[in-house]
């Protein structure tokens, strides 16, 4: 079986965008990604608890999309996918284990396709998944992030593999800010050519370790939980295989018994809400500097998270709250104050986006479409729903009114959107369902290739949540 690397590398034809000399020519990219970012931010209104004031100026300046999905809920594939314009079922990249850099030749990612065509790429911080970085792809990164405050001894870190904590301690004190700071200085400077800028903030990956401040604008006493059914009840129509990726018996069993949902659920707010800072010292600089006019911001999350739907935690799944991350684009020329958008896409239109707007040509082995006219137009026509693949063979379709879900060994979950935004009643055994399933299962991928660390045998349903060890390695990650 031949490298990916090679074949790609032969169809590394290009081919023109479609580009609107309304666009300013050639504009600088700030490329803000923030890691384990659900829908918990303010302008979304899935949880009201949420304080994300900076992320939502942010979003009243351009385009704010409400129904946006990775392209896998795990970091090392969705940042692969999201990069190199591939899907995981094209490249084999399903997991943090999956080293994409044995796939996925240097010249087809963005930043590589950026530099190739007239720009300064930058980097700081988590924009590929740091197991696997290529720094040397990049004309500067940032080498040494420096570290994180340590949980007092005798503190509590958390509960079992969830791991959260107020600690007293300063803002600066953290990776994050070095790695913001960095990005500011970049916007500060003088470049001699256009600025691909990507900052990648790591909170509100766990663990939610973050000064005590932010902890109490989220006061424990008022802490509501997530919608969720009683014990047992979410998961009575959930097929064995999403059972399987559930995994109710680890974290969420730990949790309840602890008795520290709504801790958990602080520590994620307060994560946030420094996530949320950090994103203002980056709006802030790019408001003072001499680029601000000729700017474009893409802001995403690499996925979204469980904290106790469904009796799962983490990401690792496909449902709603793992599949669904903000995404928010700012383009001078092409978008307008204040507009939100409706329709569903994925993160695959990321990159041909990108490039479209930067006047430059598209890659062949891009898989995505870009959303130009959603940019311009919000309610234009948009038909093409959102496709997220968790381990080889087992994807989700969302639409704006539905989400289909398969599983590698044929069982089905379909959920009404509109009847039921918390998907708790399974309609994927109703035969008059036959026919949406049918049409939805047409997005799916046609062929999928083997994971690149060795597949399982023909009919051995394979799920990496179903390993707690496996889990917990990937989470460390």
């Amino acid at each position: 079986m031949k490298r990916l690397v090679s074949i790609f590398s032969a169809v590394f034809l290009l081919t023109g965008p479609a580009f609107s000399a309304d666009a300013p020519a050639k504009p600088n990219v700030l490329f803000i990604a923030v890691d384990d970012l659900r829908d918990w931010v303010g302008y979304l209104g899935r949880n009201p608890q949420a304080k994300t004031p900076n992320i939502d100026r942010l979003a009243a300046r351009g385009v704010a999309f409400t129904r946006s999905y990775c392209a896998a809920p795990v970091c090392n594939p969705s940042r692969a996918a999201l990069m190199s314009g591939m899907k995981p079922s094209t490249t084999g990249v399903y997991d943090n284990d999956d080293d994409w850099r044995k796939v996925i030749a240097p010249e087809l990612t963005l930043n590589m396709h950026l530099r190739a065509n007239g720009y300064e790429a930058i980097g700081s911080g988590k924009i590929y998944h740091e197991a696997y970085d290529r720094h040397q792809d990049w004309d500067a990164y940032l080498e040494g992030e420096g570290g994180r405050p340590a949980v007092p001894k005798g503190q509590s870190t958390g509960v079992g593999g969830i791991k959260f904590a107020p600690l007293d301690c300063k803002d600066e004190d953290f990776d994050d800010w070095k790695i913001v700071s960095y990005a500011i200085d970049q916007l500060g400077g003088t470049h001699d050519k256009p600025l691909f800028l990507a900052c990648g903030i790591h909170k509100p990956h766990m663990p939610w370790n973050v000064p005590r401040k932010y902890y109490d604008m989220h006061p424990l006493d008022q802490i509501v939980l997530p919608p969720h059914l009683p014990p047992g009840e979410d998961l009575a129509d959930v097929p064995p295989a999403g059972v399987r990726m559930a995994m109710p018996g680890i974290d969420h069993a730990r949790i309840i018994e602890a008795g520290e949902w709504k801790e958990a659920v602080q520590g994620y707010l307060a994560a946030i809400s420094y996530a949320d800072m950090l994103v203002g010292r980056l709006l802030d600089a790019l408001d003072k500097s001499p680029m601000k006019d000729n700017t474009i911001i893409c802001f995403w999350g690499d996925h979204g998270w469980h904290l106790g739907e469904k009796e799962h935690w983490r990401k690792f799944a496909l449902w709603e709250e793992t599949t669904r991350a903000p995404l928010l684009w700012v383009v001078p020329g092409v978008t307008k104050p204040g507009l939100v958008c409706d329709r569903t896409v994925d993160f695959m239109s990321i990159y041909p986006t990108l490039c479209d707007l930067c006047g430059i040509e598209t890659p062949k082995h891009v898989e995505g479409q870009s959303i130009r006219s959603l940019l311009a137009d919000p309610k234009a026509a948009w038909d093409k729903p959102a496709l997220t693949t968790y381990t080889y063979e087992s994807h989700a379709i969302r639409d704006e009114g539905w989400r289909y879900i398969r599983y590698r060994n044929g069982d089905e979950e379909l959920y009404d959107e509109a009847a039921d935004p918390n998907e708790w009643k399974n309609l994927a055994s109703d035969p008059t369902m036959a026919s949406r399933k049918t049409a939805m299962a047409k997005y799916m991928p046609a062929t999928n290739k083997d994971d690149i660390n060795g597949n399982p045998p023909p009919g051995r349903f394979k799920t990496p949540a179903a390993n707690p060890a496996r889990n917990a390695r990937r989470q460390a990650k």
